[in-house]
């Protein structure tokens, strides 16, 4: 078994997602788990728009959730 653990845990931030209609699934803060990630569901077969803000950093990037897709996203492009 195996396990990833993040550098930053227990840090708030801004989670906006958005699907592609422009339906907002999220937006609200959130804090990182122990484990240094935030744990998300999103409806399957469909893409979204995610920007995430920590500290005046945001980072943004559009990911989807078709059968073959990423299940685990650990990067997104910092603006």
């Amino acid at each position: 078994m195996t396990g990833c653990q993040g550098e930053m845990v227990n840090e708030e931030f801004d989670v906006y997602i958005e699907d592609m209609e422009g339906h907002v699934l999220i937006d609200e803060a959130m804090t990182s788990l122990a484990n240094g990630f935030i744990d998300l569901w999103l409806p399957r077969e469909k893409t979204y728009r995610v920007s995430i803000t920590h500290n005046g950093n945001i980072a943004e990037s559009e990911l989807s959730t078709f059968e073959g897709d990423e299940t685990c996203i650990t990067y997104m492009q910092l603006m």
